[in-house]
């Protein structure tokens, strides 16, 4: 039997007669009449017993009614029930990054959460770039991504990347030859950023600062394949891990460095707040963009 047959005996039975039940179903009478005595046919018994127009059941009847109501009304309170997950994960989630070309990890993590919560409105919130801490705690965002976890005892912080910032320079650079790149180097040169202030730059909050070095001069470049042409000119160098060039088709003449001995190797965090985190489409957006970065292996 299918769910429409088990309807129709309900509604029948509800409505004592033949003419509401096929208002009901939006089905002809003719038509409801034939799919009862097919059923009736499958079963080998009769379900109703006709009197004019009183539709009663048979004993055997009855007990097929009460299986009915049992079977759809459980469907009906689990269809109100997946209405009201969907409700619940439904909204808005307001993204934020330390660093412009974080943004650069999304299109295809967008896609695949898309998929799995169509009722969310996944927000870049460009405006709170390089403070998406202060913003996460001021409401204004629900979700940041930095290269430091934070302290805040209300925030949650998960690691979900690991990459290496590296100097990218023309070959003929002064320093192409070095097989790493010294903090003293950085000294005279000229760095090409995306934008200040400072601390939200890679380079300078974790390796520069610490060493107490700052270059000679410092240019902020919001367009990244200005930055490049410069780079190309042998005008700056520019300090960025491999992924965030992915796109860009690099000329042969320019080269990466590695940043120190060790190489200046960086993690990437999700930060929310610790309410939000117990939350079914915050885990899995965390989880999600997890799998989704490791399993691109063009991204590392």
């Amino acid at each position: 039997m299918e769910l429409k047959h088990l309807r129709l005996i309900k509604t029948i039975a509800d409505e004592g007669n033949i003419a509401n039940s096929s208002q009901k179903l939006f089905l002809t009478q003719s038509a409801l009449s034939h799919q009862l005595k097919e059923v009736e046919e499958r079963l080998g018994f009769k379900i109703f017993s006709r009197k004019r127009n009183e539709w009663k059941l048979t004993e055997e009847g009855a007990e097929l009614y009460q299986l009915s109501t049992n079977v759809l009304t459980s469907i009906d309170e689990k269809l109100t029930h997946i209405k009201k997950i969907q409700q619940k994960t439904g909204g808005k989630v307001r993204v934020s990054c330390e660093c412009y070309s974080f943004y650069r990890l999304f299109p295809l993590f967008l896609q695949d959460m898309s998929l799995v919560y169509p009722n969310i409105d996944i927000e870049l919130v460009f405006d709170a770039t390089h403070q998406p801490i202060t913003k996460l705690l001021s409401l204004e965002i629900d979700l940041a991504i930095v290269t430091s976890p934070s302290s805040v005892q209300s925030l949650s912080c998960v690691e979900v990347m690991q990459d290496e910032v590296m100097m990218l320079m023309h070959k003929e650079h002064r320093l192409a030859e070095k097989s790493y790149i010294e903090a003293e180097d950085f000294a005279d040169l000229h760095l090409l950023i995306h934008s200040y202030p400072l601390e939200t730059v890679s380079v300078y909050e974790h390796f520069l600062k610490p060493n107490h070095i700052l270059p000679n001069k410092i240019s902020d470049i919001p367009l990244t394949e200005v930055a490049i042409e410069m780079v190309h000119a042998n005008m700056g160098v520019m300090c960025v891990p491999k992924w965030c060039l992915k796109s860009f088709d690099l000329p042969k003449d320019l080269i990466f460095k590695p940043i120190s001995q060790n190489g200046l190797q960086r993690k990437l965090y999700i930060v929310v707040r610790n309410n939000d985190m117990t939350k079914d489409h915050f885990k899995d957006f965390v989880s999600t963009f997890d799998e989704n970065i490791n399993n691109d292996q063009s991204v590392l």
